[in-house]
């Protein structure tokens, strides 16, 4: 049983990470499946509906930006997708993971594994779990994110280091959702 993996908002300035796990059935139809950074926002809802109505298990899961400021990005990435696979409701024999890294300096996948280069294109679980990890940030970020901190306009950028973010930090400054070490190029700016 194969899962694929992958995660999304690695880079945003704001808010969690969050990572997939997705094990597909062979005979899963998911008609224009591919890497959810290629698809529209559209098209990457009606897909996340098809694939967890279609997915033999799925499992997404998050790594807070306190704890991202605590261990690094790299290691928040590694830790979130071993959450995602360890919260399947069926242990996979294998998991692809999207990606050329399988380990920080604090965490890493301890499940078996492979790591793949362009996965979310290479890969039909790899795609399905991007598309679940993009859908779920983004509606995080939309959502709960946009409505504790309305002034940021969460919902216009979703956390990522946009012109109009990076106007609201010059207004308000970092909230409890920034992650703080993200934040050094404004700081800097700033003087």
């Amino acid at each position: 049983m194969l899962c694929g993996v992958d995660e999304a908002g690695a880079g945003p300035l704001a808010g969690p990470v969050y990572a997939a796990a997705v094990i597909l059935p062979r005979d899963a139809e998911l008609p224009g499946l591919n890497d959810s950074k290629k698809i529209s926002e559209k098209k990457r809802e009606k897909l996340y509906e098809l694939i967890t109505g279609q997915a033999e298990a799925w499992n997404v899961a998050r790594v807070e930006a306190k704890e991202i400021d605590r261990i690094d990005i790299l290691n928040a990435r590694m830790l979130v997708m071993q959450r995602a696979i360890e919260g399947l409701s069926k242990k996979p024999d294998l998991s692809l993971i999207d990606g050329n890294r399988d380990h920080g300096s604090r965490n890493r996948i301890s499940v078996p594994h492979w790591a793949i280069v362009h996965g979310d294109g290479l890969s039909a679980s790899i795609a399905a779990a991007s598309i679940l990890a993009k859908v779920s940030r983004d509606r995080y970020a939309a959502g709960d994110m946009d409505q504790a901190y309305p002034q940021y306009q969460f919902a216009r950028h979703k956390g990522y280091g946009t012109k109009l973010h990076f106007a609201m930090l010059d207004i308000y400054g970092p909230c409890p959702a920034h992650r703080k070490t993200f934040l050094k190029k404004w700081e800097a700016r700033r003087g």
